[in-house]
């Protein structure tokens, strides 16, 4: 059995959107209180042994009743939350993550975590789920939902589509064998670069809608600007009232547009990921790919947004559990020296600008592309020769 992840796109209605919303705040709220509470507990005392998650539960009831509005919110979902912020620190400590960060009231993701206890969390019909605090809602997906359900994610997105994310058990299935091994070198005008020649081409998906993307934000930078001079005049009071920018419709239309064309770009990208992945895992058994730091390489302001676009972490990820899925072999090979090594006689032929795409071993006169040579050095590292 393995873990899996089933997303669906529900329709609570206005009664369930509010109380989407409130639980929204008091997650946040607990996440901020339990942050500033460990961060001035480690001031006060550096020495003091870290809590944990158990600990931080039982907190909780004496802050429901100094913020009885806590009551109203899903219990579990506080829980999670204190979860959640231990996992943060322990990320933390080992240098995988920066330090926790206060959640804003407009962050851009709104979500919470509900847990499966008693029979909390059923499916109802072929399209309804019931939720705690929730009841049920009404969704839309291909797939019949299981009965066993570990938890339940619930998340409202910028342009204020609703979804839920049911972790759930499957059987564990593969694809056939086939024998085949490959290696892959990362790239920005080709996304991978196979150790067969084989070359996954790139898609700017940012660049397809970057026209329409750059009127709309300059729409909304001037109807902001805008709205920050205007004025409304209370004729009663005889003195000047200001709005906030939520009394504007014309920038709430501008920001929404703005949202709905970055998530059609989010989800170009995402698609193309999903449908390459799966069809890398169908067709070879064991996998070798370059473990770049993305992290690094963004700090190149001339190619960051093209990197960024490529989402190799995100290619990363999926690679990962879907070769645990499909029962195939994946390895992740530290690109040092991958594009200086000869493939052929291992002649190191030292560091050579991105410019120069071809060169010739000086020791065996083969003659490499540097990519492929890379993504033959990858699948050597990773399977050996």
């Amino acid at each position: 059995m393995v873990t899996k992840g089933l997303k669906l796109r529900i329709y609570p209605n206005k009664q369930q959107r509010r109380q989407l919303a409130q639980n929204f705040g008091c997650v946040r709220f607990v996440w901020n209180q339990m942050l500033a509470m460990l961060n001035e507990r480690h001031e006060n005392n550096p020495k003091a042994s870290f809590l944990t998650a158990y600990a931080l539960n039982h907190l909780l009831p004496l802050l429901k009743k100094e913020h009885p509005f806590l009551k109203d919110a899903e219990s579990t979902s506080l829980q999670v939350t204190n979860q959640h912020l231990i996992e943060a620190f322990h990320a933390f400590f080992r240098k995988e993550k920066g330090h926790p960060k206060f959640k804003a009231k407009h962050a851009f993701k709104q979500s919470y975590t509900s847990k499966f206890v008693k029979g909390n969390i059923q499916p109802v019909g072929d399209h309804g789920i019931r939720l705690p605090k929730l009841g049920i809602l009404r969704f839309k997906t291909g797939q019949r939902i299981p009965e066993t359900i570990k938890q339940v994610t619930l998340s409202r997105t910028p342009t204020g589509k609703y979804f839920a994310v049911l972790t759930v058990e499957g059987e564990n299935q593969t694809f056939p064998k086939t024998g085949k091994t490959i290696g892959y070198d990362l790239g920005i005008k080709d996304l991978l670069v196979g150790s067969d020649v084989q070359r996954q081409g790139t898609c700017r998906h940012d660049k397809l809608l970057a026209h329409k993307l750059r009127v709309w934000q300059r729409t909304l930078a001037r109807r902001q600007r805008r709205a920050k001079k205007a004025i409304a005049w209370d004729y009663h009071q005889k003195v000047p009232v200001p709005r906030t920018l939520a009394d504007f419709k014309n920038v709430a239309k501008a920001r929404l547009q703005v949202a709905l064309i970055h998530e059609k770009i989010a989800n170009q990208r995402a698609y193309k990921l999903h449908k390459l992945t799966t069809q890398l895992v169908k067709t070879y058994d064991r996998i070798a790919l370059e473990n770049l730091k993305t992290k690094n390489l963004l700090r190149n302001h001339t190619l960051a947004r093209a990197i960024a676009n490529q989402a190799w972490g995100e290619l990363r990820r999926q690679l990962i559990y879907k070769s645990a899925w499909y029962g195939k072999e994946l390895k992740l090979v530290n690109p040092y020296k991958t594009s200086q090594l000869c493939s052929t006689c291992g002649h190191d032929d030292g560091k050579k600008a991105l410019a120069i795409r071809e060169w010739t071993c000086p020791q065996c006169g083969t003659h490499h592309d540097r990519d492929v040579n890379a993504a033959i050095n990858i699948k050597q590292l990773a399977f050996g020769r």
